[in-house]
Formats: C-alpha cells, structure tokens, sequence
C-alpha cells in the first residue's frame, strides 16, 4: 500500500515533481494543437488517430496524466491546508521577501487558479475526448473527424471566451508554478535563480499565448 506523504518538505516535492510532470504534458499538448493551424485537417486528424491506434499504451498514458492529476491537486490543497493551519489569519498586506518569497499575484492566487483549470480540465475531457464522434477518411483510412469537433466547439463565441479567459489563468499557474517547483526541489543559486525565475514567467507567457491564439484563429478563420 502506497504511503501518503505526511510532512511538509514531502508535500511540496511531491507537488513540484507532478507539476513539472503536468508542465511537460501542457507544452506536449499545445505542440499537437498547433496542427489545427496548418490549414490542412487531414494534419490534425492524422495524430489524433496515430494517438488513438496506441490502443492500451495511449490508456495507460492517460491513467498516469489522471495518476499525476490527482497527485498534485492532493499535494496542493494539503500544502495549503498546512499553510492556512500555521497562519490562520492572512496578511493584511503581502510583500516580497526576496527571491525565496516573490510574492505576486500568481503566487497569492494558485489555489484560485488551479480549481479554475480542474473545472476546465473536465469540461475539456469530456468535451473532446468523449464528445460527438465525427468521422473522416484520410488516405484511405477511416478515422474520427476530431477537427471539425473542434471547429464546432469554436464556432461558438461563448466557448472561445472561456478558452481564453482559462488560458490566462493557466498563464498565472505556470508563472508561480514553474518558480515554485523549482525552489521546492532546492534548485535555489543566487546567481541563476532570478534566470529560472524570469525565464518560467516568460515560458507561461508563450504558453498561455499559444493556447489563446488557436480557439481565436479557428473562430475566425476555419
């Protein structure tokens, strides 16, 4: 039987591990997404039907990114539980202490932030993933019609906007987020820390950009 992590420093290592884990898997997926801007459907359809043909392989890789889930939303809500358990009552004014605290917007708000992007996480799920099955012959092969699912979501003005708005959110998670996990696994150098610190917050950026941009691009374009 798997033993839960029970102190503090385990919490925080296991949270910064599986968020790293979940960081890599959001770059993965907006390289996969980014097929839907070639112009050519066939592009995206292609890799959603090699994905499919992994058959048990591509269901053991989603019951790891659900095992990595559940792990870091446990790791996160025990971190802050322990947080709110040591200082009840919040400050009445936030302040940086330097670059082992970097007090921001992004870190006062993770909590906020990461029940955002769970919410999202299942209507993503079970909008695309579980959602109407179009199909599509390509080269012969008969395969599910995932862009135009897409194109059909995107139509709709409210579904974009929602996209969009989660989109930043995920920008702010990943800002704290990436600086966080770093410090928890004591990756801290006077020198190189304020790199890695800027460098997370700009890779949010791009991230949360280049999510933005395609629900965008399909509305307008496809």
């Amino acid at each position: 039987m798997a033993v839960l992590p029970k102190s503090s420093v385990a919490k925080k290592f296991l949270n910064a591990i599986t968020g790293i884990g979940l960081g890599l898997f959001v770059i993965v997926h907006l390289s996969e997404n980014l097929l839907l801007l070639t112009g050519n459907p066939d592009d995206y359809n292609r890799w959603a039907h090699f994905l499919h043909s992994l058959g048990p392989l591509l269901t053991l890789m989603e019951l790891g990114l659900a095992a990595f889930f559940i792990a870091h939303i446990w790791s996160a809500l025990m971190v802050y539980w322990d947080k709110l358990k040591a200082r009840p009552v919040g400050y009445s004014v936030y302040r940086s202490a330097g670059w082992t605290s970097r007090q921001t917007l992004s870190s006062q708000t993770m909590i906020y932030t990461g029940i955002v992007l769970l919410a999202f996480v299942i209507w993503h799920v079970l909008t695309f993933r579980f959602g109407p099955y179009y199909t599509v012959t390509v080269d012969g092969v008969e395969m599910r019609d995932l862009h135009r699912l897409v194109v059909e979501v995107f139509s709709n003005p409210v579904n974009v906007a929602i996209y969009v708005a989660v989109m930043i959110f995920l920008g702010f998670h990943l800002r704290h987020g990436f600086w966080s996990a770093l410090q928890s696994l004591g990756a801290y150098h006077p020198r190189w820390t304020p790199l890695w610190y800027t460098g997370g917050a700009i890779v949010a950026a791009l991230l949360a950009v280049g999510f933005i941009v395609i629900p965008v691009w399909v509305y307008l374009y496809l």
